[in-house]
């Protein structure tokens, strides 16, 4: 089985309650399982609430370079088209026969038809068992949060990589930063939101309303607030507080989505002039038309950060990092705790550059409250907004020089269980 996973323990506060509590269950938010049939893919597997969109055959239909889109092609063989996809040079599709998929794939000009896989929840790295039937399971909490200063806290995440620091010299000021996630909430005091789009239909055979951008899970306002949380009085404060953040929702309020929204969600952003992409998910299936999108989009200039995954098993020599981070367009984002060490969960390869804040993370939430939270998820937003600091300094390459000035924490120089090191924006800005 494939799965696209995104996996974070919350606890929650209320500004107005003046304290952090735990709440009496301790709730997983687990972004996106990918579920491919065991015969080849050319069935989506799924559960009772994914029926309808299982039953509907969804398909990515892509056409060789130089080939014009058809959706007569489409039409032609009893399908139904639902999007074009100008970035892979094709188009989300159902074809409620399987003959239809034959046809097409055989037709001149046709490069590929894949599944359009839905994605669902999986066990998230601290996961009770068995999973998902214990996660509403009443836990409590041996070691409760200390009540916090209502006032604005620096989150420790936020220091360990000197971000405080760097900004001296830059605050992330004017850089459209993308979140492909489950969307962000608006209405938080400690946010600002400069626009977004929703790619995540209600209905699998509808258009998706592209104004309903608003989180209805919680993960997207997680992320956000760890990129750029306002510098104010209240709550806390992100690594590029002066960022401009965009909504992009590619998953919906149960972390469900699909890859040609994650697609669509790249092209959205080449479109409207971002410069950062943080998308704090994964697939550990290598899916062409991701590849082929998140390829066309760093060649278009955008600075792409993806989470490692929570795959890891603790043991260096084995490779667990997810798409798309493991494309070399993508900078792949291993998590660290306080101690700078990477937890066992935190997925590791040769593909992971950066390493990052990801174990015990207080941010913003979608009821304007604010959680803590653990995963690459969460380390992931902490690169994203140290590109933006750089880029808001007038640094063309930051990418090579987040690299290069990394805190080296393993082994001298590079290695698979700690990457090119903690990512150093301060360093990196010659502070």
């Amino acid at each position: 089985m494939t799965y696209l996973s995104l996996f974070s323990l919350k606890r929650s506060f209320n500004p107005k309650q003046g304290g952090r509590k735990m709440k009496g269950k301790i709730t997983f938010i687990i972004i996106a399982t990918l579920l491919l049939s065991a015969c080849g893919g050319n069935e989506l597997l799924g559960n009772s609430k994914s029926a309808l969109a299982s039953s509907q055959n969804r398909y990515i239909v892509t056409f060789e370079a130089g080939e014009p889109v058809s959706q007569a092609t489409v039409k032609n063989n009893g399908g139904q088209v639902l999007r074009e996809l100008p970035l892979v040079n094709g188009l989300s599709v159902l074809l409620p026969q399987q003959a239809a998929v034959h046809r097409i794939k055989a037709l001149k000009g046709i490069k590929s038809v894949e599944v359009d896989i839905l994605v669902h929840a999986t066990k998230p790295p601290t996961g009770c068992i068995p999973w998902p039937e214990c996660k509403d399971d009443d836990v409590t909490d041996p070691t409760p949060d200390p009540e916090p200063d209502p006032t604005q806290e620096m989150p420790w995440g936020v220091l360990r990589i000197g971000a405080n620091l760097a900004w001296q010299t830059a605050k992330g000021a004017g850089v459209k930063v993308a979140v492909l996630d489950t969307g962000i909430y608006a209405g938080h005091p400690d946010l600002i939101v400069a626009g977004g789009v929703n790619f995540v239909s209600k209905n699998p055979v509808k258009p998706a309303n592209p104004n309903q951008w608003s989180d209805d899970n919680g993960h997207g306002t997680h992320v956000a607030g760890i990129i750029a949380a306002l510098d104010n009085t209240l709550g806390v404060v992100g690594v590029a507080p002066e960022a401009k953040l965009f909504a992009v929702k590619v998953l919906d309020k149960n972390g469900s989505g699909y890859v040609s929204d994650i697609i669509s969600g790249l092209e959205w952003a080449m479109a409207n002039g971002m410069q950062v992409v943080n998308m704090s998910l994964g697939t550990n299936s290598d899916v062409p038309s991701l590849h082929m999108a998140v390829d066309a989009a760093a060649n278009a200039g955008l600075i792409l950060v993806a989470a490692a995954g929570n795959d890891g098993d603790g043991n260096p020599l084995t490779n667990e990092v997810d798409y798309p981070g493991k494309y070399a367009s993508v900078i792949a984002v291993g998590a660290t705790d306080s101690s700078d060490v990477t937890p066992y969960w935190s997925s590791e390869g040769s593909e992971v550059e950066l390493f990052a804040p990801g174990v015990a993370i207080y941010s913003t939430w979608n009821d304007g409250s604010y959680n803590t939270m653990d995963g690459t998820s969460m380390a992931t937003p902490h690169v994203a907004g140290s590109v933006a600091l750089l880029l808001s300094a007038g640094i063309s390459n930051p990418r090579a020089l987040l690299m290069q000035l990394a805190e080296d924490l393993g082994p001298l120089g590079f290695d698979d269980s700690y990457g090119y090191g903690l990512v150093n924006p301060d360093g990196a800005l010659g502070l």
